[in-house]
C-alpha cells in the first residue's frame, strides 16, 4: 500500500480478490485521520496567533506522522492475515492428520486475522487523543479538518469491531473469544468518544466566524 498508487489499491479493494477488504480500509480510515491531524498541525505551527502552543502542536504533528505510518502498515497487515485465512480453508482433508493440520492452521490464521483490526483500533483510539489535544488549541480555520479526523477515527474503529467480531466468532478457544470481546467493548467505548470529539468540533465550528486558511 505505502508504494501502490491510491487508484490502484482502491481497484484491488473493488475486486473479487481476497484482500484487501474491510480491515484494510479500516486501517486506511485511521491514516487518513492521522493525516489530517498532521494537517491541521501544519496549518497552525509558525502562525503568530498560536505560538503559545507550538510545542504542543509539533509534538501532536510528530506523533500523528508515526500513527500514519503504522496504520498504512496494518493495512498491508490484514491484507496478509486475511490471505493466510484464505489459505488455511484450501488446505486439504483427505485424512485425519490432515483436517487436524487444516483446523489448526485455520484457528492460528483466525487469531492472527483478528488481532490487525484490535490494533487499527487501538491507533485509531490515539489519534482519537490526538484530536482532543488540540483542539482550541489550532488553527480554528481547519476545524473542519479536524472534525473529519475524528468522524475518520470513528470509522474506523467501527469498521475494526465488526472485524475483530467476525473472527471471534470463528475462534474455538474461549480464553481467545472472551479476550477479543473484552477488545470489542472497548472498542465500542471508543466510538462513543469519537462521537462526542466530532460533536465538539462541530459545535465549535458552528460558532466559529468564517476564517480563510
Amino acid at each position: 500500500m505505502r508504494t501502490e498508487h491510491v487508484e490502484d489499491w482502491l481497484s484491488r479493494l473493488a475486486s473479487a480478490g481476497p484482500a484487501p477488504g474491510g480491515g484494510a480500509a479500516a486501517a486506511m480510515h485511521a491514516a487518513m485521520a492521522a493525516a489530517l491531524v498532521e494537517k491541521v498541525c501544519n496549518f497552525t505551527i509558525g502562525r503568530p496567533g498560536y505560538a503559545e502552543h507550538e510545542s504542543l502542536v509539533r509534538r501532536v504533528c510528530q506523533e500523528a506522522s508515526e500513527l500514519r505510518r503504522q496504520a498504512v502498515e496494518l493495512a498491508d497487515a490484514d491484507a496478509r492475515a486475511f490471505t493466510s485465512v484464505t489459505e488455511a480453508y484450501k488446505l486439504p482433508t483427505n485424512g485425519e492428520h490432515e483436517r487436524m493440520a487444516r483446523s489448526a492452521a485455520i484457528q492460528g490464521a483466525l487469531v492472527m486475522a483478528a488481532a490487525v483490526p484490535v490494533r487499527t483500533a487501538e491507533v485509531a483510539s490515539r489519534v482519537l487523543e490526538l484530536v482532543e489535544r488540540i483542539i482550541g488549541r489550532s488553527n480554528t480555520a481547519v476545524l473542519s479538518d479536524l472534525a473529519v479526523s475524528a468522524s475518520s477515527s470513528g470509522a474506523a474503529l467501527a469498521s475494526a469491531s465488526v472485524h475483530v467480531e467476525v473472527n471471534r466468532t470463528s475462534i474455538n478457544s474461549p480464553e481467545v473469544a472472551e479476550r477479543l470481546g473484552d477488545a470489542v467493548a472497548k472498542i465500542e467505548e471508543a466510538i462513543e468518544n469519537a462521537h462526542r470529539i466530532s460533536a465538539e468540533v462541530r459545535e465549535r465550528i458552528s460558532r466559529a466566524a468564517p476564517v480563510a486558511r
